[in-house]
């Protein structure tokens, strides 16, 4: 079988003993770095040594599916440098790959950036959406946000500290300056930290320069009446950002409460 584990994110007293167990067991491991994957076994006390076969995003599918027959007969443990695989880590292509050649496929849950950071925040977490990396270049930075402005779930981002900054400010600029946020950085770690505010207030933060892996976690969009040209506005600008005309009136009238008939019907009359 294909077994998919957790690492620590930042904290080795994190390591489950399912974790040490698997590592003590397994004849191959799958991990992002094998470099990191051995440093981590060591510091664990892992007596075992395994066949360390490097799966990263470059070659990942190129080797799934010689992996995935190998799971056939023998286990092979999934990791990656930190955190649950296949979560912006490596491991989806096989994970893919075994199920197709209908090998079996478990996991051993354990420490996650994402879960980690949406529980500090502080903003409602009955509904969220993971929204990975964000894109690194403005336009496209700009674009993926505007198609997130509707979006009523709380959202949880990754990004690099060099980036944070800018980021925070085209979320402020484009999800309104108001829009409660918090980045934590550092989770688990010695210095972890976690900043709440609006995004105005984290942007003028970070501008000051922030160090360390971070996360941001976004509160949805409020859910308010609006009216019938506001609403057209809203459409329009989705639009550009490269959604389709009916995904975008859907979303906007799930928004605004207004009929999602009435408001297609008042953006096509726009047009003409």
């Amino acid at each position: 079988m294909i077994v998919i584990a957790a690492t620590p994110i930042g904290n080795l007293g994190d390591a489950s003993p399912r974790l040490i167990e698997a590592f003590e067991t397994s004849s191959v491991v799958a991990a992002e770095d094998t470099r990191n994957t051995a440093q981590l076994m060591k510091l664990l006390g892992v007596q075992n040594k395994p066949e360390l076969i490097s799966l990263h995003e470059h070659n990942e599918r190129a080797r799934a599916e010689s992996l995935a027959s190998r799971a056939l007969d023998e286990d092979v443990l999934l990791v990656s440098d930190a955190g649950m695989p296949t979560v912006s880590d490596p491991g989806f292509a096989l994970v893919r790959a075994a199920v197709t050649a209908g090998v079996e496929v478990t996991v051993i849950p354990g420490p996650s950036a994402v879960l980690a950071a949406l529980a500090v925040s502080g903003l409602p977490t009955d509904r969220f959406s993971f929204e990975g990396f964000l894109p690194r270049k403005a336009g496209e930075l700009k674009g993926s946000l505007q198609k997130l402005a509707v979006e009523n779930r709380t959202m949880v981002f990754f990004e690099s500290a060099n980036r944070l900054h800018a980021s925070l400010e085209i979320m402020a600029e484009q999800f309104g300056e108001e829009r409660e946020a918090s980045v934590s950085r550092e989770l688990t770690k010695k210095f972890e930290q976690t900043k709440r505010g609006s995004l105005a207030e984290l942007a003028n933060w970070a501008a000051e320069g922030v160090r360390g892996e971070t996360v941001i976690v976004v509160a949805g969009a409020r859910e308010q009446k609006a009216n019938l040209d506001d609403a057209v506005t809203l459409v329009n600008q989705a639009v550009e950002s490269g959604t389709r005309l009916k995904d975008a009136t859907r979303d906007v009238a799930a928004l605004t409460g207004l009929s999602a008939r009435d408001l297609y019907a008042a953006v096509l009359a726009q047009k003409h």
